[in-house]
């Protein structure tokens, strides 16, 4: 049997939580706008190989490195 809870309160959505699903209706391609724009900027292809390269031709960094050669 189920419980009913008479003095529930309904759940609580924030300003901006409610902000952001009212924007959503109002321009439905908004997400997909975003994910080109991700794309665009974050998800880069990476060569593995050449990425091993750089790693393997990098020079160690001295300890303090605006000491002179004496």
């Amino acid at each position: 049997m189920a419980l009913l809870h008479f003095f529930r309160r309904p759940d609580y959505r924030s300003d901006a939580t409610q902000f952001i699903d009212q924007l959503k209706t109002e321009r439905p391609a908004l997400e997909a706008q975003q994910r080109q724009g991700r794309e665009l900027l974050w998800d880069k292809h990476v060569n593995r190989a050449e990425q091993q390269e750089f790693k393997a031709g990098r020079v160690a960094q001295k300890p303090y490195v605006y000491q002179t050669q004496a």
